[in-house]
């Protein structure tokens, strides 16, 4: 038999959802029966939203899904601004807590004829009288558009309380309305065959309430509610933010090693065959003003952007030295010398030449702050610079190194039987 209804009756109910979500975005969401948590999972990628709760009676459903909510690796190698967490709850809908006051946009998806028609009213009191969100959004089957459905005896499901005609939800909905201070919009999905969808409505009747008042209707219905904390919270996740400042600095460094490596191999490019010699291409000072306008022409990404920066960085190579224990630079070394140089990448050239960079510090002040105390990254001694060695290690000491290794034992330990076996091919047995 063909599906009646295409997409799903119940991927449409979720699609109102988040359209209604792009539309308005909400920063405080809950769900109320959020059952397996597949609206959730999918309302975590509109980012939106800050606060993202789910609540159900069956804490052992909750226990087994919950994870599905967790961030991915993604989130973790490219966090983003948004900030967003997640957090379910094992209670009753009839019962009230105070955590859960004040969102946003509640939703209800075919749970209220899950109650009895007592509860019903405790439903209502507690969403519209004790949480007062800004917006609420319940569905549920319209017994109008029973008969079309092909085989159905009874309810939709044996669970089900009830199952309203549309003039029975729009009577308790205006009825909350005039208790709790909403209006509501009736709309709904699914729908009807060609010519019956006047006659029956929808398959799922849809009331979309709006707080009157808006936000500031919230503190005058709320003033004197009680402080109640009747749910357990079973799962709580803070996603990954840049927001926070450990974060941030952990991805900003991560992007000044790439970029000051890369430009400073554009530059050694550039420079090699020509003179082996320090060079200075352009001097900074202060903020960088100087170099500020080349940020303009850097609107591509990638090696063409680097190989831009390059020819305008100022790249000095410069030589360390101590002096009555100070360190001092002079340029214009000999060769002899070039393993102990650097490559000087200004910070006003490098927030210029890398967007990502400027984007995540903001002004090359905040560059400057977050990298001064970095030991990743080294500074020069006015902080106005990336210093980098010119070359890699020379061979030399590469050899020395591998001499001493081999004199230390470790290198015949490490020729143990076990470590001389060769690996197993796991894509052999895949």
């Amino acid at each position: 038999m063909e599906p009646m209804f295409s997409p799903a009756l119940h991927r449409q109910r979720h699609q109102f959802i988040i359209d209604f979500v792009k539309m308005k975005k909400p920063k405080k969401v809950l769900d109320l029966g959020c059952s397996e948590c597949v609206l959730l999972k999918k309302l975590k990628f509109h980012r939106e939203i800050e606060l993202l709760v789910g609540v159900d009676i069956d804490g052992v459903q909750l226990k087994r899904k919950m994870h599905g909510l967790a961030p991915i690796s993604t989130d973790y190698l490219q966090p983003s601004y948004d900030q967003l967490c997640i957090e379910l709850y094992q209670g009753s809908v009839t019962q009230k807590d105070a955590r859960l006051r004040g969102f946003d946009l509640v939703t209800s998806i075919e749970l209220i004829e899950h109650l009895t028609l007592a509860d019903v009213e405790l439903f209502s009191e507690v969403v519209f009288g004790y949480l007062t969100p800004g917006a609420v959004i319940v569905s549920t089957p319209n017994s109008d558009f029973n008969p079309c459905l092909p085989g159905l005896v009874g309810f939709r499901h044996r669970d089900h309380k009830f199952e309203w005609s549309r003039a029975e939800f729009k009577s308790w909905a205006m009825k909350v309305c005039w208790q709790y201070g909403y209006v509501v919009e009736l709309t709904g999905v699914g729908q009807a065959p060609p010519g019956q969808q006047e006659h029956v409505g929808f398959c799922s009747q849809v009331g979309v309430f709006h707080r009157l008042g808006g936000q500031e209707g919230y503190n005058m219905i709320d003033e004197d509610a009680e402080d109640v904390f009747s749910y357990t919270l079973l799962y709580s996740i803070n996603y990954p933010s840049l927001h926070d400042n450990n974060i941030l600095r952990r991805v900003l460094v991560s992007e000044v090693v790439y970029w000051v490596e890369q430009l400073k191999r554009r530059w050694i490019a550039e420079q090699t065959g020509n003179r082996d010699e320090a060079v200075s291409l352009c001097q900074a000072e202060g903020e960088g003003e100087e170099c500020f306008g080349t940020s303009e022409r850097h609107v591509d990404t990638g090696e063409t952007q680097t190989a831009a920066c390059g020819a305008e960085i100022q790249t000095l190579v410069e030589h360390q030295e101590e002096e009555d224990g100070e360190l001092f630079w002079t340029r214009s070394q000999p060769e002899s010398d070039k393993r102990h140089r650097r490559v000087s990448v200004p910070l006003a050239v490098l927030w210029s030449c890398c967007p990502k960079v400027s984007t995540l510090s903001g002004s090359v002040s905040n560059l400057r702050l977050f990298l001064m105390d970095e030991p990743a990254v080294k500074l020069s001694q006015d902080s106005s610079a990336v210093l980098l060695n010119y070359q890699e290690q020379d061979h030399e000491d590469d050899e020395e190194l591998h001499k001493d290794f081999e004199d230390s034992g470790y290198a015949e330990a490490s020729q143990c039987p076990h470590s001389a076996e060769p690996e197993e091919d796991w894509g052999l047995n895949v």
